[in-house]
C-alpha cells in the first residue's frame, strides 16, 4: 500500500519557536505512521508573498492586469513562475495539508497569506463550477495548526477578542472549504509563550496523540453547495430555510439565518 502523502506549509522565522517544535512533532509522528511528509518552510525558501505580474511571465492583457485570469492562463500553458509551480506540485500530491503558523492579527502571517494568494490559483484550486463541497480538492483534508498570543478565554463569545469560531470562518470556509478541502478541526495552541515548560510539553504531547489518528478524523460541517439556489444569488433554498426555521442555532458560523451561532462549529467536528 502506498504511503499517505502529507504537506506541511510552515510559516515561522525561528527554528527555536514553539511553531517549529509543533512542526517537528508532526513530521516525526506522521513519518512514524509511514506517511511521506514534505515541508514547505516559507521563510527558509524566501517565498515571495506579493502576487504580481512576475508570476505569469507574458501578460495577456497589460492594459488591465487581472491576477486571477492571468494566472489561470499561465497555469493552463504551464508558464506559472517556478516557485508557484513547485508548491502546486506538492499540494497536488498531498492527501493531507497542515498549515503551521503563529496567528498574526487574527489571521495568517503575510508570507502564508501570500502562499494562499499565489498558489491557490483560478483553474488549479477552484473555478466557478468547482468550489465549496464540489471543490477541486474535495478528496483532500486540510488542518490549521497555530499558536495564539492571547489566552483561550479572550477568544470566547464573552471575551475581548470575540468568538474564535468567527475568527476561523474566513480561513476555514472562505479559503479551505471554498477550494473543496475536507477541513479538520483546528489544532490551537493557546498562548504558549505565556505557558510553563511543562505546559508547552503537554501541548506538544497532545498534538502527537492527535496525529496518531488524524487521517481518520471526521471533518467539520459546512452547508453543501446544493443547499443554495444559484439563480437566487446563492441564497439558501426555501426548503432548507424552512427545515431550520424552528431550530435554536444557525447552520454555521457564517450561514446562521440571524440565529445564535452553533457552538464550536469551526472548532469541533459533528456540531
Amino acid at each position: 500500500m502506498a504511503s499517505k502523502k502529507v504537506l506541511i506549509v510552515y510559516a515561522h522565522q525561528s527554528g527555536a519557536s514553539f511553531n517549529a517544535a509543533a512542526k517537528e512533532a508532526a513530521v516525526e509522528a506522521l513519518s512514524a505512521q509511514g506517511c511521506s511528509v514534505e515541508v514547505s518552510d516559507l521563510y527558509a525558501i524566501k517565498f515571495r508573498a506579493a502576487a504580481t505580474a512576475e508570476d505569469v511571465g507574458e501578460v495577456k492583457n497589460p492594459e488591465h492586469f487581472r491576477y486571477a485570469e492571468e494566472t489561470k492562463l499561465a497555469w493552463e500553458e504551464g508558464k506559472l513562475s517556478a516557485d508557484i509551480a513547485e508548491e502546486q506540485r506538492k499540494l497536488q500530491e498531498a492527501e493531507l495539508v497542515i498549515f503551521q503558523f503563529p496567528m498574526y492579527w487574527f489571521s495568517f502571517p503575510a508570507i502564508l497569506k501570500g502562499w494562499v494568494d499565489r498558489v491557490l490559483t483560478l483553474g488549479f484550486a477552484y473555478s466557478p463550477e468547482k468550489r465549496f463541497s464540489e471543490g477541486v480538492f474535495k478528496d483532500k483534508r486540510a488542518l490549521l495548526s497555530f499558536t495564539t498570543g492571547s489566552q483561550q478565554s479572550m477568544f470566547s463569545s464573552s471575551g475581548i477578542n470575540g468568538d474564535m469560531n468567527v475568527t476561523l470562518w474566513p480561513m476555514q470556509n472562505g479559503i479551505l472549504h471554498y477550494c473543496g478541502f475536507r477541513v479538520l478541526a483546528p489544532q490551537i495552541f493557546w498562548a504558549p509563550s505565556d505557558a510553563s515548560a511543562e505546559a508547552r510539553a503537554a501541548m506538544l504531547e497532545s498534538w502527537r496523540q492527535r496525529l496518531a489518528g488524524v487521517l481518520g478524523e471526521a471533518p467539520l460541517t459546512f452547508t453543501p453547495l446544493e443547499c443554495f439556489d444559484v439563480k437566487a444569488g446563492f441564497q439558501l433554498k426555501p426548503d432548507v430555510q424552512e427545515k431550520h426555521a424552528g431550530r435554536e442555532f444557525g447552520l454555521t458560523a457564517g450561514v446562521h439565518l440571524g440565529k445564535p451561532l452553533p457552538p464550536h462549529s469551526q472548532m469541533k467536528a459533528g456540531v
